[in-house]
């Protein structure tokens, strides 16, 4: 059971999340869209520009030891500066539930004046979930506000709205199980609603998410049941594998892809401008890529990552604005993986970037220029209290990105055990500025 020296917290969330543990001990059909292909709008054609470099890195993190406040890091990103890579300022939560809520993923709004961050594991001290930070002036950002979605718990993945609000996938339901929910918050940070209204109960642990406005199609990834992690759960962990085609506009949930054999689909990318509407998962525990046919519900796989490392774990995935080119994390391998995906039938590896016998990448990003490639080693580490332990070598990295390779930047050196005064941190989720 879960020690009370852990989560000394106890608040009504916490109390559903054990009746669920007891309960679980004892125990769609619509398409999206016109399968007619469709050309990309001359809208999007005229919002492209040539984007301005970054000059800041944001990191969201938390302490090793569970101890200190959960912060985000501002980090020198100018290439050109003799900081680059150096910590310039760290924002730690404020208040007494800033330790211990195991920092994720993140979001920064697409007017790039609020920083979304998610705590995976806040819900077991009964602690808000999703906290903002002000980066209007990125090399001194402030905490604004937390939030916490009352239907759900186990922030993921978040997507920035046009509006300058977000929607965020919630992995399980408020009792750490399922269903989850996508909960979607305003401009001023307001929850308006957690989707859908009445959730199948088919394994439906959103995690991954990818939106296409122009055609009005949104699809989320279902990962794992939550509470399956923890060691007051018997049993090992119940991997989902299957995708959820959505009406964006609506948030209307139309239709589940279940895929034969893929185990812990952890992401989905829609291939940007493909006429078919398909998109890319990842089965982490099945090591197989596999391409999507939103329309007609149809999944094969287009690559077997064993051939890389078996077991390896792909996981986080990250696609270029034209589509040619998918990049995927491979955790216990190690490994980043670089695809030409100019064929979405038949996509050919053109790097894998090795990082060492003792990292765990994870969490990585594209830069807007699409010429840096960050990625953070670590996943989550559950400590004594559940069965996930994916420590990795907490360094992060900066990889540059060309038409045909991947390479590490020498000038980049940040490791997240030894920069801070208070002791070992992981880093995680990462955006830029």
């Amino acid at each position: 059971m879960l020690r009370s020296n852990l989560y000394p917290n106890s608040v009504p969330k916490l109390a559903a999340l054990l009746i669920a543990l007891v309960l679980l001990s004892t125990s769609a059909t619509t398409s999206a869209s016109s399968s007619r292909p469709r050309r990309p709008s001359r809208a999007a054609a005229a919002s492209r520009r040539t984007p301005t470099p970054e000059k800041h890195l944001f990191v969201w993190a938390g302490d090793q030891a569970r101890t200190a406040p959960d912060f985000l890091a501002v980090v020198d990103f100018d290439e050109s500066s003799s900081n680059y890579g150096r910590v310039i300022t760290t924002v730690p939560l404020p208040g007494a539930g800033a330790s211990g809520n195991e920092p994720h993923h993140v979001g920064l709004s697409s007017d790039g004046r609020v920083l979304a961050c998610g705590g995976l594991l806040s819900v077991l001290k009964g602690q808000s979930e999703i906290f903002f930070f002000d980066v209007s002036d990125p090399g001194a950002p402030s905490y604004i506000s937390s939030a916490d979605p009352p239907l759900s718990a186990i922030t993921d993945e978040f997507y920035a709205l046009n509006n300058g609000g977000f929607l965020v996938t919630m992995m399980g339901g408020a009792n750490g199980a399922h269903p989850g929910r996508v909960a979607e918050f305003t401009r001023d940070l307001r929850l308006v609603a957690e989707y859908p209204d009445n959730p199948p109960h088919d394994g439906f642990n959103p995690h991954g998410i990818s939106v296409r406005p122009e055609i009005n199609l949104m699809v989320t990834s279902d990962f794992v049941c939550p509470s399956t992690t923890l060691h007051a759960v018997p049993g090992g962990l119940d991997l989902r594998g299957s995708i959820r085609v959505w009406l964006f506009k609506q948030r209307k949930l139309v239709r589940t892809i279940q895929i034969p054999g893929a185990v812990g689909t952890i992401d989905v990318k829609l291939i940007p401008s493909d006429p078919y509407q398909r998109a890319y998962t990842a089965g982490m525990a099945d090591d197989h890529l596999y391409l999507i046919n939103t329309n007609n519900g149809r999944a094969r796989s287009v690559f077997d990552f064993s051939s890389i490392a078996a077991g390896g774990f792909p996981q986080l995935m990250r696609m270029t604005r034209d589509g040619k080119r998918l990049f995927i994390s491979m955790n216990a391998a190690g490994k980043v993986v670089m695809f030409d995906t100019s064929d979405p039938e038949d996509p050919r590896v053109l790097k894998v970037l090795n990082l060492g016998a003792a990292s765990g990448p994870h969490y990585i990003a594209l830069t807007e220029d699409e010429k840096r490639l960050v990625i953070t080693d670590y996943f989550l580490n559950e400590d004594d209290f559940g069965k996930v332990h994916a420590e990795g070598d907490h360094k992060v990295h900066v990889a540059r990105v060309t038409a045909n390779d991947l390479t590490l930047d020498p000038a980049f050196d940040l490791d997240f055990n030894s920069v801070f005064r208070t002791g070992p941190a992981r880093p995680h989720g990462v955006a830029f500025k």
